[in-house]
């Protein structure tokens, strides 16, 4: 009997617009998602579980063993509680920009803005 190779699962956080605008800091961004991820129901267990958080300038890669249950969903509801703490929930959102990665962009607000004349 020949054993399947363990695979891991990579998730990528992008913030590279607020973080070139010095709007949000990577660093502090990293440790929120270190301190709240939950691995098989727990919040301090990912060192134990294997998953690891890398952050680069701009961005923050996740990366899970495939064997635990590991969902992306939770990155993005972490992701805006993050920004909800820092007061950047009106002007940030997290968008899926492909399967196994998110991006934090800002609202486009259009310039154009329409007035009644009476």
């Amino acid at each position: 009997m020949v054993k399947a190779k363990k695979g891991s699962v990579k998730f990528v956080i992008d913030c590279t617009a607020p973080v070139d605008d010095k709007v949000l800091d990577v660093a502090s961004f990293e440790k929120y998602l270190q301190d709240r991820i939950k691995v098989d129901g727990k919040t301090s267990n990912l060192a134990s579980s294997g998953v690891t958080i890398v952050r680069d300038r701009t961005k923050l890669t996740i990366t899970a063993p495939s064997d635990i249950q590991f969902p992306k969903r939770q990155l993005k509801y972490l992701a805006k509680r993050y920004l909800k703490k820092q007061q950047l929930r009106d002007y940030l959102r997290v968008i899926a920009a492909s399967k196994n990665s998110y991006e934090l962009r800002y609202f486009s607000i259009s310039a154009g803005e329409e007035v009644d004349e009476e």
